[in-house]
């Protein structure tokens, strides 16, 4: 038999071992609603303004590899420079054997999947053996190692061009429609990070995260099995991160690795982190969005973007409240509202 209690803030249901919850207290979940019925009403507001749609569906897969560099560097309690790295495996994986060997987007989304564990399960190692600064410098090599192989190997990989050609996922006849449905589609894929995100963090399992991250040897001291931990919160996001590569394979039907390997894009994942909010999950995405938005409109000034944009950035981290960024600024206003945290050591 089921048991129900209500308690001030959820409904509680109980079936023998087992217990589930339901958040009633509108501060735990109102505002969350608000964000997400906004992005999902977007596209009518700039449905005439195709390169808008472009910029937003960018945003939505910025935030995507945010989200699991974020869990992963709880996860492992190291600082991840190089999440791109997955990303550019997973990208050439899936238009590679589009491309040569004609797969359909679901057979090379099961490559991705394949090809980002196990190379992922390989480099694993590093997050037991690496420390600190050690760890991120290792991260840091790997994808700049990969884009010279892409040049290195240019009949295969067309470093300095990339693929083009790769099978899209939809195709409609209005190219409207196209923009629009791989807004929602990006939306749907960063949406799914972030309950999964989001779920973990709320669980036995993000108590164990929180407890390795401040200090490993007391974790281990309650049963944790530290190890095990690491390795799978490394293998986890980075098939996330692949699966972002093969989403932008057949959707813009184009990938480079020059684009998406160097050290700028990576900066540019760490600053939304940064700037959205490094102790905050939901920080992600408005911190992709501002990124996204500045990134566009300082486009359209030619070669001086290349200072601009630097500099926009740099005065964000500084007058944005530190650690928290922009998720700071609404919580000081709401400091009741409840949000999964993520704190990381520094050491």
């Amino acid at each position: 038999m089921v048991n129900f209690e209500l308690r001030r803030d959820r409904i509680v249901a109980r079936f023998r071992d087992k217990k589930s919850e339901w958040v009633i207290e509108p501060r735990y979940w109102r505002n969350p609603i608000i964000g997400i019925s906004v992005l999902l009403i977007l596209p009518l507001f700039v449905s005439s303004y195709p390169h808008i749609l472009a910029m937003f569906t960018t945003a939505n897969l910025y935030a995507a590899i945010a989200i699991p560099l974020s869990l992963q560097m709880l996860g492992t309690g190291r600082v991840n420079f190089g999440p791109q790295l997955y990303l550019g495996i997973g990208g050439y994986t899936a238009a590679l054997l589009n491309l040569h060997f004609g797969w359909s987007p679901a057979l090379t989304l099961a490559a991705t999947i394949t090809v980002c564990a196990v190379i992922s399960l390989l480099l694993s190692p590093t997050t037991l053996i690496a420390k600190g600064l050690y760890f991120s410098l290792i991260t840091l090599i790997l994808p700049l190692t990969f884009m010279d192989v892409t040049f290195i190997w240019g009949d295969i990989f067309r470093g300095e061009v990339g693929l083009v050609g790769m099978s899209a996922l939809l195709t409609f006849e209005k190219v409207t429609w196209n923009y629009i449905a791989y807004y929602y589609l990006s939306l749907f894929l960063m949406l799914a990070y972030l309950l999964f995100s989001d779920r973990i963090v709320r669980s036995r399992f993000g108590i164990n995260l929180a407890a390795i991250n401040e200090n490993e040897n007391v974790a281990r001291m309650m049963g944790v099995n530290v190890d095990h931990y690491k390795v799978f919160y490394y293998v986890l996001p980075s098939i996330l991160t692949g699966i972002v590569g093969w989403f932008i394979v057949h959707t813009f039907r184009t990938f480079a690795g020059v684009t998406y390997l160097p050290l700028e894009f990576m900066t540019k994942i760490l600053i939304i982190v940064i700037v959205g909010g490094r102790a905050f999950l939901y920080g992600a995405i408005p911190g992709a969005y501002l990124i996204s938005i500045v990134e566009d409109s300082l486009r359209g000034l030619g070669p001086v973007n290349y200072f601009m944009f630097p500099l926009v950035l740099i005065a964000l981290i500084v007058f944005l409240p530190r650690g928290e960024g922009l998720w700071g600024l609404y919580h000081k206003k709401r400091p009741r509202d409840y949000f999964p945290k993520l704190h990381v050591r520094r050491d």
